[in-house]
């Protein structure tokens, strides 16, 4: 009986490690820059940038972005509540500014939300792409959205890179860019091989202006953009993965916004795999919806870190069960091999798109770096993070 209750727990880490290692084993790197803009026809477009104190930076997001811009275009900052020269420094670059002053909402949803209705009241685009103030997009990347959002005509999101910070070398945040690129680049390459859509990951995103209402944006999630993703999915209009757009960012070297930022990635992807990830499922087997259902298995996936600490104290302790003769062998064995295989898929995705960061020795000392995030999901049980909190940009 024992044998059995611990291989049933081990069946929700067995379909999380089989979604993983399908998408490394099928994931493919992808091409060394953007596609570059070939001058032909596109759709006219708004770039619609949600700022909060960016003043620091946000000029540097606009450089990378006016020379991509054709005329009809609009290049839209909300300045959301800002203390400092935000909108100045925008509307400096050329911008056309909106501020955002007073409303009880914060927090990135309801800041699109804004920038969207005041677009819809001038003159509307044909796709609206959002980009975070703190990101830069590589040339080509606006055509590439926007004729990618008009040919799927659904929601699309280049490929989305985060990148240490200047004097930022060591171990920890080179595992973090490793595994940033195995989650927004590797894992959606594989599902892209079989026709399945995406995560919205927040920066690089686009889609047609009429697919998406302003109301629609208006959510104080602490992953605003992944939830957004799933609705539109859940309604027939799933993401799709844009890798000749890229969109680049770089980690906070403050370890404390470094914390900040993790805190609410991973505690917001806990919170919609714990109450979304079974009921899409079940949506998608009702509609038989292969697409929908690689969605949810997608989601279903738990951070790298989490799903490598579970799965290496299970297989230990189904060991010392095993050693008490508590249980049978096919126990230690059966979650042996999963150990086995997350490793196999952790070296094969190290292989494609990690060796320039990360040594054989960096790579056997990760598991120290995943360690050290235990008491970040811990919190998970005890503190939640529900609401939106801004990163400290180091500008």
């Amino acid at each position: 009986m024992v044998t059995v209750l611990v291989l049933l727990a081990a069946l929700p880490l067995a379909l999380a490690v089989g979604v993983w290692l399908a998408q490394v084993l099928l994931g493919r790197r992808w091409a060394a820059a953007a596609t570059p803009d070939d001058g032909g026809p596109r759709p006219r477009l708004a770039v619609l940038i949600p700022a909060h104190d960016e003043a620091g930076g946000i000029a540097a997001t606009l450089a990378t972005l006016t020379p991509q811009l054709r005329p009809g275009d609009r290049l839209l900052v909300v300045a959301d509540h800002c203390n400092d020269a935000t909108a100045d420094v925008a509307r400096a670059q050329g911008a056309e500014v909106t501020v955002r002053q007073g409303a009880a909402e914060r927090g990135k949803g309801h800041a699109l939300a804004y920038g969207a209705a005041h677009l819809a009241a001038g003159m509307a685009p044909e796709v609206l792409v959002v980009v975070d103030a703190d990101c830069r997009l590589e040339a080509g990347s606006l055509t590439a959205l926007a004729r990618a959002a008009a040919t799927h005509g659904g929601p699309v999101q280049a490929l989305y890179l985060m990148h240490q910070p200047p004097g930022g070398e060591g171990l920890g945040a080179r595992v973090a860019t490793f595994a940033w690129r195995v989650k927004n680049g590797l894992r959606p390459s594989g599902w892209q091989r079989l026709g399945w859509p995406c995560q919205l990951t927040g920066s690089g995103m686009a889609w047609p202006f009429a697919r998406v209402a302003p109301a629609q944006l208006a959510s104080a999630s602490v992953v605003e953009d992944m939830q957004l993703g799933l609705q539109l999915a859940a309604a027939g209009h799933a993401p799709r993965w844009c890798p000749e757009a890229r969109v680049h960012s770089e980690f906070p070297s403050d370890p404390a916004a470094v914390q900040t930022q993790r805190t609410r990635w991973e505690h917001g992807h806990l919170g919609l795999l714990q109450h979304t990830a079974l009921p899409l499922l079940g949506r998608a087997w009702g509609r038989r919806d292969a697409g929908l259902a690689a969605l949810a298995l997608d989601l279903a996936v738990p951070p790298l870190a989490l799903l490598g600490v579970l799965t290496g104290a299970l297989a230990a302790l189904a060991l010392v069960l095993w050693g008490l003769g508590w249980v049978s062998g096919v126990a230690p064995l059966a979650l042996g091999a999963l150990l086995a295989l997350l490793v196999l898929g952790v070296v094969r995705a190290w292989w494609l798109c990690g060796r320039d960061l990360l040594g054989v020795g960096d790579l056997l000392r990760a598991p120290l770096v995943l360690l050290a995030k235990l008491p970040l999901y811990l919190r998970y049980l005890t503190r939640r993070q529900t609401r939106w909190v801004r990163t400290k940009r180091d500008r």
